[in-house]
């Protein structure tokens, strides 16, 4: 996989060191949104050949910590890295099938977003899953009718 022009200097901006291993982490989360880590690191040893595990981990975690990429964890999945930061996007995971899916934005009430007394936080980000079934396995569902 080639290195898209700019991932060197996104790394030296945010003061981190230009290394073959984090050009090639950062190429796989562009690469694969929502990814897992076993699906990172298979992305970045196919265009290293040799990387450990450990040290995937160390990237992802450097990366993060920059703000670089953005890691969520939906309840009972493994951790999901994506490099779409910044803009307080929400996900959709599928239940059936574990299809993930970016929400720009809440509509309607979003009450629910604001802490009511806020125990004195400054909030600067929230973390929204919704949870369903994605359009294909509710077509693919048993007994399913579709209208007239």
């Amino acid at each position: 996989m080639p290195t898209p022009p700019g991932y060197e200097s996104v790394l030296r901006e945010a003061g981190l060191r230009v290394t073959r291993p984090r050009l090639a982490v950062l190429g796989a989360v562009h690469g694969h949104p929502h990814a897992d880590t076993d699906t990172i690191y298979g992305v970045a040893r196919a265009e290293l050949g040799e990387v450990s595990q450990q040290a995937v981990y160390d990237v992802l975690h450097a990366l993060t910590a920059a703000r670089l990429v953005r890691r969520f964890e939906p309840t009972g999945s493994a951790a999901r890295y994506e490099a779409r930061v910044g803009d307080h996007h929400h996900h959709l995971v599928c239940r059936a099938c574990g299809d993930i899916v970016d929400v720009d934005h809440t509509a309607g009430d979003t009450r629910c977003l604001t802490p009511a007394g806020g125990a004195g936080y400054e909030v600067d980000e929230t973390e929204v899953i919704f949870w369903g079934k994605c359009a294909r396995c509710v077509a693919a569902s048993p007994g399913r009718t579709t209208p007239d």
